[in-house]
């Protein structure tokens, strides 16, 4: 959205502020419920509308905790799908959505449900499944769960304390919303950030007592052929006429790696989450290569040629690897 249009939005914000306000409220002197349950839950999510990381999170805590029984459960954003799904050889993209159907295929070890419902969600997954440990994916947000333990994403190039609500902004939750969580991790460093550096955005971000704050930036890895999962090099990318094909909510770290690399690319670029049309495909088709992220990868499988996705992950020092592991284990 043009910023002088959210600018002019910016009365609605307040609307909007104000019923994020009231349902808190609600919440929080016990008019509205919210229920803990006897399976362990992690939950992952933040207080804007996404392009936070929380995607490679889940991943980071998959293998962290590959030892134990783990379910994901997400809303499953944009599936044709209704209620309770658990994922299984015969769903697709459309069944799950394009997040939790790329989890189901990266991890088969593990369990994906999707369900908008997240407390029948557990429920569903606990008399089914009866997992050691449940992944709240991008969950909050949705109070009617209490979650064993919370961690709570913002990007180190625009941090929810110099936010603002949605239109004007992208807050969908309160910035004082963030005293829920019991770790907040600063996603997207360009790198490893110098202790100055480290305790200038903790004194911004002003955490509670019992919270910690830890600091990740992302490592681009493989890039892989769809169809038969080689990896290419960068120095074959360089050689040739590449298209990139994001539907994600921040691509700018991928296009600097991508800059950074001396890949000269066409950037088609894309809202989140888009459901890639026919018309949409004829832009970049006569390509040399079509590069995208594993996200969106899973939405344009089989309908393009010479795809390749590239993979990302979150890194940490060891330092506050050390203490994620500590922490997350620690409450399960």
């Amino acid at each position: 959205m043009q910023s002088w249009l959210r600018y002019t939005l910016f009365p609605f914000s307040l609307l909007y502020a104000a019923g994020v306000a009231i349902r808190n409220f609600c919440y929080d002197v016990g008019y509205f419920a919210s229920l803990s349950y006897d399976t362990p839950t992690l939950c992952i999510g933040n207080l804007s509308v996404g392009g936070t990381g929380k995607t490679p999170m889940i991943e980071y805590l998959i293998r962290l905790l590959a030892e134990r029984k783990i379910a994901v459960l997400s809303r499953g954003y944009k599936r044709k799908s209704k209620g309770f799904v658990l994922a299984d050889a015969h769903c697709t993209v459309t069944d799950l959505g394009d997040e939790p159907f790329q989890l189901y295929r990266k991890f088969p070890q593990i369990t994906v449900a999707v369900d908008a419902d997240r407390r029948r969600g557990i429920t569903q997954l606990e008399k089914r499944v009866q997992p050691e440990v449940i992944l709240l994916d991008d969950a909050f947000q949705h109070r009617r769960v209490t979650p064993t333990y919370a961690l709570l994403l913002t990007t180190y190039d625009r941090l929810f304390v110099d936010d603002w609500y949605l239109p004007t902004g992208t807050l969908r939750d309160a910035k004082r919303e963030a005293k829920r969580a019991n770790m907040i991790v600063v996603t997207k460093c360009p790198g490893v950030l110098s202790e100055v550096e480290r305790q200038a955005i903790i004194q911004r971000l002003n955490p509670k007592p019992y919270q910690i704050v830890l600091f990740s930036y992302l490592s681009y890895g493989a890039i892989r052929r769809g169809d038969t999962g080689e990896n290419i090099t960068l120095s074959a990318l360089q050689k040739t006429k590449v298209a990139l094909v994001t539907g994600i909510a921040t691509p700018e770290p991928l296009v600097r790696y991508l800059t950074n690399k001396d890949i000269e690319f066409q950037h088609f670029e894309y809202p989140d989450h888009h459901p890639f049309t026919a018309q949409d495909l004829k832009r970049f088709q006569h390509f040399a290569w079509v590069l995208t992220t594993e996200k969106d990868y899973v939405r344009l499988e089989g309908r393009v040629k010479s795809l390749c996705y590239i993979e990302v992950a979150h890194q940490f020092t060891a330092e506050d690897k050390a203490v994620l592991e500590k922490c997350v284990k620690g409450c399960i």
